[in-house]
């Protein structure tokens, strides 16, 4: 049996180290945005108390659910308070828990001493509040995000404007199509009703129509729902939407030194190697 040498061995090595495969969760954790109400709570209050079970709730209840909301009960009505979670409805509960408890963290720590926040990442979203907002419409624009645009192609928009209007006729809170290279993604928060839910996402995707245009790709996240579409994979193509600026160029330069060090060391161990094959001999 042939032997594999070192110098192969150890850049397979590196190269797992190095280059690990993208996984579900290092994209539905991407941050998309968030808030905190300008209510503060005292500290080692029953209101902190509440809050802290409160969030302990939320992520112990996603390793099981991708959507609950809870009340919690204080000795007084100035110690409730009200949260709920909700997961993209195509993640796995691994992948739903891993979200939720990441977007708890990112809340605690935006969000410290506020009695209420809420914070949506691309696959999962968390709200608390001590003003119950649990089962009330809320079509207000939190978030709005285009593409570049694309020019007007009729087939192009056609193919999007059909696969919004799929979901928008579509039931459930969770909905997805395409249609050639449109892709299409809508969803309800989980404590509203059926016609409730009509009613947002109808104003979601007639305003991302409205306001994208001719985008490759458009979020429209109002309080209750969102609507969102990508032409040709642009949400992938981009990790910020639209601005991956000298992020990009720094990960780009960042594994060009890397394949470079990796390529002197294999020559260093090659060079290594017959040196001692004829000191050996």
């Amino acid at each position: 049996m042939s032997k594999t040498p070192l110098s192969f061995t150890i850049f397979l090595s590196l190269s797992l180290f190095f280059f690990p495969s993208i996984t579900a969760s290092s994209i539905t954790d991407r941050y998309l945005y968030g808030g905190c109400t300008q209510q503060k709570y005292t500290s080692n209050s029953p209101y902190e108390s509440n809050l802290n079970s409160m969030l302990t709730s939320l992520v112990n209840s996603a390793t099981y659910l991708s959507y609950n909301n809870f009340t919690m009960v204080g000795g007084s009505q100035q110690d409730v308070i009200y949260g709920l979670y909700q997961c993209r409805g195509d993640l796995s509960m691994p992948d739903c828990a891993t979200c939720v408890a990441r977007a708890v963290t990112k809340a605690g720590d935006m969000c410290r001493g506020s009695c209420g926040g809420a914070v949506q990442l691309d696959g999962c979203y968390v709200k608390y509040d001590n003003a119950t907002f649990l089962g009330v419409e809320d079509k207000v624009v939190v978030l709005k995000q285009c593409g570049p645009s694309v020019g007007y192609n009729p087939e192009g928009m056609g193919s999007r404007d059909a696969v919004l209007g799929g979901l928008a006729g579509s039931g459930g809170p969770f909905r997805e199509g395409g249609s050639g290279v449109v892709r299409g993604v809508a969803q309800c928060m989980g404590d509203l009703s059926y016609g409730e839910c009509q009613d947002c996402l109808s104003e979601a995707i007639t305003k991302l129509k409205s306001d994208c245009g001719t985008a490759d790709y458009g979020d429209m996240f109002l309080g209750k729902c969102y609507a969102r579409y990508s032409i040709g994979g642009a949400h992938q193509a981009s990790k910020a939407h639209g601005k991956s600026g000298k992020g990009g160029e720094r990960t780009f330069a960042m594994v060009i030194g890397i394949l470079a060090g990796v390529a002197i060391l294999i020559i260093f161990l090659a060079f290594l190697s017959k040196i001692c094959g004829r000191q050996g001999k």
